[in-house]
């Protein structure tokens, strides 16, 4: 008997990265980092592997090196690279590195004389989110030392790539100008005498909405969990991940009766309260408090007052509930239940959040469907 459970459906990862290998003649790698965007690294890796994925992407070696780890043996890219990591070690596993300063690649060069191999290197470009990536001005630069240590046999030069910043707001003027950027940077490494593998910019709204972005490779995140990077459309996806616990506690009260921490909720009526054992500490938002829907027998309510550490408070009115029936936060909507869509509208942020909030706690994640059979 389980009292709080994420449950992630592996099947709707296989099948929601095979609708978008489906949108591409490209390669897709598919992200994992995070702890799979909550789902569980290494279980949503098999899954998006088994739907067509020929590469996972990470933000941190030890991400990639736990792939490793666990036995997958496909691509793996990992781009969020601090000074002074062991390089060496994701060299000698086959993992392929980013680079966006000279420095980093003179690391790069050195972990792969250690590790007896070339590094696998991908070039990152900023072409204008001004986050991770080469400045424009510095690209010329680091192509150079690049070339340089390609023709050294040190690195090994497998892909170019930059990120977009709106490609989720279909229709935005940056998503072009980023576009054209790429090209730009692309034709200077050509002259470079750098040819890479892989071209890649495309996110999961790229990957949906701009075919002319593919290139060689598209990275799809958020879209394999099966939800969607842009407001309003669906484009087919099935959320994996269902959030829910079961009442530990219902009870009767009069009307007036303020609720949890603060007494900032009061029953206006009397009414049943439904004490559900999730809160902040297993990834609810606390800014959730009074405001996120949660599902207990037959009637949607939110949340009654503020989100305490371990559980939360629903007033359900006259709903005939008892203790251990399951009130679910969120799941793919079958049910009448809320989505991950719904939380982030009425916590005020994104749907990336919400689910790798709720896998990475404490709450143990059951897997379903037949990829979790692997």
């Amino acid at each position: 008997m389980w009292q709080a459970e994420v449950r992630v459906d592996l099947d709707a990862i296989r099948d929601n990265v095979a609708l978008l290998r489906a949108r591409t003649s490209a390669e897709v790698l598919v992200a994992v980092k995070a702890d799979g965007y909550g789902h569980g690294l290494v279980p949503a890796g098999r899954a998006a592997l088994s739907g067509g994925a020929t590469w996972l992407g990470v933000a941190t070696l030890d991400e990639a090196l736990t792939l490793r780890r666990a036995g997958v043996e496909a691509p793996v890219l990992a781009w969020l690279l601090s000074p002074g990591l062991p390089l060496h070690e994701g060299v000698a596993s086959g993992v392929d590195l980013s680079a966006a300063t000279t420095a980093l690649l003179d690391e790069l060069v050195a972990a792969g004389r250690r590790a007896g191999r070339p590094a696998r290197v991908h070039l990152k470009l900023d072409t204008g989110l001004a986050r991770g990536g080469a400045a424009v001005a510095d690209w010329p630069v680091l192509l150079e030392a690049a070339a340089k240590a390609q023709a050294g046999g040190d690195i090994e030069t497998v892909g170019v790539w930059s990120h977009f910043a709106c490609a989720d707001e279909p229709g935005h003027e940056s998503i072009d100008r980023q576009l054209a950027a790429f090209h730009k940077g692309l034709a200077l490494a050509e002259s470079f005498g750098i040819t890479p593998r892989y071209r890649h910019i495309a996110n999961s709204a790229a990957t949906l909405t701009r075919p002319d972005t593919h290139f060689d490779l598209v990275r799809a995140g958020i879209a394999a969990y099966g939800l969607s990077p842009i407001a309003g459309e669906t484009y087919g996806l099935r959320p994996a991940m269902t959030a829910r616990a079961r009442v530990s506690l219902a009870k009767r009260v009069p009307a007036g009766q303020g609720v949890s921490y603060g007494l900032t909720y009061t029953t206006p009526r009397e009414t049943t309260l439904a004490v559900v054992p999730l809160g902040y500490g297993d990834g609810v938002p606390r800014h959730a408090s009074s405001a996120g829907p949660v599902r207990v027998g037959g009637t949607t309510a939110r949340i009654a007052g503020r989100v305490c550490m371990d559980q939360l408070v629903v007033d359900v009115g006259d709903e005939p509930v008892v203790a251990g029936d399951v009130a679910t936060l969120f799941g793919p909507g079958d049910d009448g239940e809320p989505t991950a869509d719904d939380w982030a509208a009425a916590t005020g942020t994104i749907n990336y959040e919400i689910v790798t909030r709720f896998g990475s706690s404490r709450v143990p994640r059951h897997y379903v469907g037949e990829a979790s059979r692997w």
